[in-house]
């Protein structure tokens, strides 16, 4: 009987991935703040499509793990969130993309 295209490949190779960025929510709010100088909360919201607790929430994640900056401020006594990726995110994302590659490289392999 044939093998199954990768069967020969390391499923736990996935262990290794980045909990912090792999969550699907968390990927998309890097991928904002990777091409944009910085986004406020609401600015976030709209192009993340979360309720504000899940986003509120995966920021902290982001926060704890070093990734991002979370700024608040006053505008006119409105508060105003204001959120940019930090050295250590942006060379954490380029890792999770390079250990995402090597993945599906083991994976996919035949």
């Amino acid at each position: 009987m044939p093998k199954a295209k990768g069967a020969e490949s390391d499923p736990g190779i996935i262990d290794g991935l980045d909990r912090a960025i792999h969550s699907p929510a968390r990927l998309k709010i890097l991928a904002i703040l990777s091409v944009a100088e910085r986004a406020d909360f609401t600015f976030l919201l709209n192009q993340t499509g979360l309720t504000r607790g899940n986003l509120s929430s995966h920021l902290s994640v982001l926060e704890e793990a070093g990734y991002i900056d979370v700024n608040k401020e006053f505008v006119e006594r409105v508060p105003r969130t204001l959120v940019r990726l930090n050295p250590a995110g942006k060379t954490a994302i380029q890792n999770y993309r390079d250990n995402m590659q090597d993945v599906l490289d083991e994976l996919l392999r035949s």
